[in-house]
């Protein structure tokens, strides 16, 4: 008799996802330069309008994590009250960091200072000025520093929260549960769905993009490798073959030896340079780097440039750092809450945002110093490639090239580059199976493999379409971020209202237990299941007074008290 195959991915996910993405790559190849015309005006048009929402959007999104951190929502555990991490710090911040901003540091660790300084933002300051490189540094670490990280993390608490508290599938709709009640399992909540599995590919196209062109850069520097469309297509699919390799091994093995190796290949760069550069210099710079960040982060967080001092910087910069976040954040937001389960909510959000602000600061502090110093030196050895002829990719392999053991360093960096790479095309297929089947590695391998190729496929597209390879991808990030980003307010909603619900009257933090919540029925007998401390009505239980018993000397709860598992009714 014949064995029947039952498709594991959800069919109206699956396949209006993939749809949707095959029919962009086709159109895109089809109608070259007018899908590069339309994406440049809708991306410019949003721009205009909609910079305001993104920056102070993003910053209010900081102050309510800050809030959730220092309430008693902090003590709630992502999973049931007595469940344990399941990752060592070392381990779980590696991976955090992999899969997170890794490789784009890399690209921008000497690039953006070097931008900056050479074209401030604001303030009319003379190019390479000592006023010009201090904001230079001041607007990196903005962009760098916890608001990015800030992206990440609300979508992470809000899916670890209902997938591990209440036990809700592992889709990006089960955060909205208190809005949509069991309307997340029908065609509402699978359309929120796809669209969280369609961001993650275009988000983390631009990421493996821009990767792939400092691949290039590297390449080239290092070995006369032309710089030419098929080579990079060529790299695509290097990348792509490499990731579906991680992706068979899984989460265990693959990611975590992956991240493990990133971690310590980037440690070792920022060392090398440490040690051989100008190290007091980027010494110096590490220590104020903190004071800098502090001092001018309450401003820049603000700032919108409402005068218009500088038209078009904010979506070049800023607005688009923030909007290419926010697309990619439903997969790096699951994939944070995979791998936190068993933390607690202010553990994680603690974790999510210092930890990595930190590392990042002194990255930046070390690489862009070093190729600032570089350029006071020899004034346009870095500028002019980097600046003026706007070969960003080429920044780190540029710098390196001036430093001893460039054939051993150059080679090291293009490694850990590739391996980020790897490590974010194989943390995002686990998480895009997720959202397509709502289970964590129920489905055949090659679901999986499938969704690595899909991100592929977007990037090639997308820079077979442009000689610079960098504004499609720009342009297209943006136009997708935004209907995720009203999301971020709803996802603030409905995190308070189920911590709230979910939270035990009692000022030590306990949760009502949640069972598999599979089905609309049991999304509903779960939410009428009161917390600890509640009655069925919501109000607060009396909490009466041991008596005292002179004669047994001993503690009596009242009589008429029942204690019913170690809750009091």
């Amino acid at each position: 008799m014949a064995r029947t195959r039952r498709l594991h991915s959800d069919p109206l996910i699956f396949f209006s996802a993939l749809g949707f993405i095959l029919v962009f790559v086709a159109a895109t190849l089809a109608f070259g330069d007018q899908a590069r015309q339309t994406y440049a005006a809708i991306s410019g048009w949003l721009m205009d309008h909609f910079t305001w929402l993104y920056i102070g959007g993003v910053s209010a999104t900081l102050v309510f994590l800050i809030c959730v951190f220092v309430s008693r929502y902090g003590n709630l555990r992502l999973g049931d009250d007595d469940d344990e991490p399941e990752y060592s710090y070392p381990v779980w911040f590696a991976m955090l960091f992999a899969a997170g901003m890794g490789a784009t540091l890399m690209f921008w660790g000497a690039a953006e200072p070097l931008n900056h300084a050479y074209n401030p933002p604001r303030g009319g300051y003379d190019s390479m000025s000592r006023d010009a490189i201090i904001q230079a540094f001041e607007f990196t670490y903005y962009h760098f520093g916890i608001h990015m990280w800030v992206i990440f993390t609300l979508p992470g608490l809000a899916v670890g929260y209902f997938v591990y508290k209440r036990k809700m599938p592992a889709r990006m709709s089960s955060m909205f549960a208190p809005l949509l009640g069991g309307k997340v399992y029908e065609a509402p909540g699978k359309l929120l769905d796809a669209l969280g599995i369609i961001g993650t590919v275009f988000g983390l196209a631009v990421s493996v993009g821009l990767g792939v062109l400092q691949i290039s850069a590297g390449m080239n520097i290092l070995w006369d490798v032309p710089l030419v469309t098929p080579v990079q297509i060529a790299i695509i699919c290097a990348i792509t073959i490499a990731a579906s390799i991680s992706v068979a091994t899984g989460l265990d093995k693959g990611v975590k030896i992956l991240s493990n190796l990133n971690i310590a290949g980037t440690i070792a760069l920022m060392i090398f340079v440490l040690l051989t550069g100008p190290t007091l210099k980027l010494l110096g710079q590490i220590t104020e780097s903190f004071g800098i960040y502090a001092q001018s982060l309450p401003e820049l967080m603000f700032w919108v440039d409402s005068y218009n001092d500088n038209p078009g910087w904010h979506a070049t910069w800023t607005a688009f750092y923030w909007a290419w976040t926010i697309c990619w954040s439903p997969f790096v937001g699951m994939f944070f809450a995979r791998i936190s389960r068993g933390r607690t909510v202010r553990e994680f959000i603690g974790g999510t945002l210092l930890l990595p602000t930190t590392f990042d600061l002194v990255w930046f502090s070390i690489f862009g110093r070093a190729a600032i110093d570089m350029e006071e030196q020899d004034p346009g050895v870095l500028t002019t490639p980097v600046v003026e002829e706007g070969d960003t990719p080429q920044a780190l392999f540029s710098l390196l090239a001036e430093y001893p053991l460039y054939a051993i360093t150059g080679t090291v960096a293009l490694v850990v580059i590739v391996f980020y790479f790897v490590t974010s095309m194989d943390s995002a297929a686990m998480v895009m199976d997720m959202f397509a089947s709502g289970e964590e590695n129920k489905s055949p391998t090659y679901y999986r493999v499938g969704w690595v190729v899909a991100v592929g496929l977007v990037t090639g597209a997308l820079l077979f379409i442009n000689d610079s390879g960098i504004e499609a991808l720009q342009q297209v990030v943006i136009i997708i971020a935004l209907p995720f980003f009203f999301m971020y307010f709803v996802m603030m909603y409905s995190l308070v209202k189920a911590m709230n619900d979910d939270s035990a009257a009692a000022r030590k933090t306990r949760s009502r237990t949640w069972e598999k919540t599979d089905t609309a029925e049991k999304l509903e007998q779960g939410e009428n299941k009161p917390a600890p401390g509640y009655d069925a009505e919501g109000n607060e239980v009396e909490r009466p007074e041991l008596e005292y018993d002179a004669e047994d000397d001993s503690w009596k709860f009242p009589e008429g008290f029942v204690l019913d598992r170690g809750e009091r009714t």
